[in-house]
């Protein structure tokens, strides 16, 4: 398996989203939030997509369900937009290569980069599946990890 870091420009989502903040949980981190937006959406009757998994800041992650639609928040659920943006990305199956690795290969990258003059990181970094990472064996073996950067600009001599 090639794992490779990509620069592309990643779609905007429409995404209804649940926060959790405090320590990190461990291995099913976002699960409970992710079982509820779903739930929401099932009795809503509103198509989904991808799930992403952000993390906004420190000790802060965020559950968001692609929805389809003009769907409107609910109680602690909010609809919002992810906005189109360049990441730096790397789809990979966890079971054959450590997200550790992928996290720390991209963080590494990215400070090189800026050393060039080329990019900078500027976002929370997300992961990006096509279902549920719980249950479905494709989504999981397609995780990708995006990290939000922006091209510097080079100083004209």
């Amino acid at each position: 398996m090639v794992v490779d870091i990509r620069v592309k420009t990643a779609p905007s989502y429409t995404v209804a989203s649940l926060s959790y903040r405090g320590e990190y949980p461990g291995q099913d981190i976002l699960r409970p939030e992710f079982d509820q937006l779903v739930k929401w959406a099932r009795e809503k009757k509103i198509r989904t997509g991808k799930w992403i998994f952000n993390e906004p800041s420190e000790r802060h992650w965020e559950a968001c369900l692609e929805v389809r639609g003009r769907p409107r928040s609910h109680g602690k659920i909010r609809v919002k937009t992810l906005p189109k943006q360049l990441v730096a990305s790397v789809k990979f199956d966890p079971d054959q290569f450590a997200a550790r690795l992928v996290y720390h290969g991209i963080s590494d990258w990215l400070r090189w980069r800026k050393k060039d003059g080329k990019y900078e990181s500027v976002g929370s970094t997300r992961e990006v599946y096509s279902g549920s990472p719980w249950s479905s064996g494709r989504a999981w073996k397609n995780t990708e990890i995006q990290f939000p950067i922006k091209k510097l600009e080079r100083p004209s001599k």
